[in-house]
């Protein structure tokens, strides 16, 4: 009879003990499973705010570099209507140019490697048009030298449209390179560069005055 009664309690202990065990692993569980749930929702959080600014950058990149490229088709429009009044000056002044015809065909040459120069390649085009300007200097230069031509209707014109051009192109120029230093000095910068460099996002060239502009006209040119 005792035996039993000492069954009974000994198996009363254990079954208790059990209980308890089962209750503390299942709180225990209960307690990773919260934990586990508050680092994913953590690592989520991270990620959405991580993308978040990936966009934000990125976009403000992506609205620096259209602006400066939106300066630079004002510039393109500029120099083709520039390139344009640049033959008609050489046309109408080539009878007094002793040798005319190797200046129409340098103009027609540069005009044409203009065009042919890719949109994307501005620095070939600000090189280019920088050695056009080295030819208006020089015609209007000629000009000065000959009062026929300092008279005649039509150079007066020419050389007004092209005046106001010039006017018009160092406007643009001024804007151009401001939206370009935005851009390149944004590039330059933690954490743009690398959001940058991912995205393909370059440094733009500026379009600095040929070092000719700055000095003495000289009425000699050089092929």
């Amino acid at each position: 009879m005792l035996y039993r009664i000492i069954t009974v309690c000994f198996l009363y202990y254990i079954n208790k003990v059990l209980m308890l065990i089962k209750f503390k692993s299942n709180k225990i569980f209960i307690l990773l499973m919260g934990s586990w749930l508050i680092v994913v929702i953590i690592l989520v959080v991270f990620l959405v705010l991580g993308i978040g600014f990936y966009i934000a950058v990125y976009n403000s990149l992506i609205a620096l570099k259209k602006n400066a490229e939106k300066a630079w088709s004002n510039i393109d429009v500029l120099l083709q209507k520039r390139h344009d009044m640049l033959i008609k000056l050489v046309e109408t002044v080539s009878s007094y140019l002793r040798y005319e015809k190797s200046v129409f065909e340098r103009v027609t040459q540069l005009r044409s490697q203009f065009m042919s120069i890719p949109p994307d390649d501005i620095q070939g085009k600000i090189n280019l048009s920088n050695q056009i300007t080295g030819m208006f200097r020089y015609l209007f230069a000629v000009i000065e030298n000959y009062p026929e031509l300092k008279a005649n209707q039509n150079v007066m014109h020419l050389q007004q449209i092209i005046v106001e051009l010039e006017s018009q192109l160092a406007d643009a120029r001024q804007f151009y390179n401001e939206a370009v230093t935005m851009l390149n000095t944004k590039i330059e910068q933690i954490p743009y560069n690398f959001i940058a460099g991912m995205a393909g996002i370059k440094p733009m060239p500026l379009y600095r005055a040929p070092e000719e502009a700055k000095q003495d006209v000289s009425t000699r040119l050089e092929f």
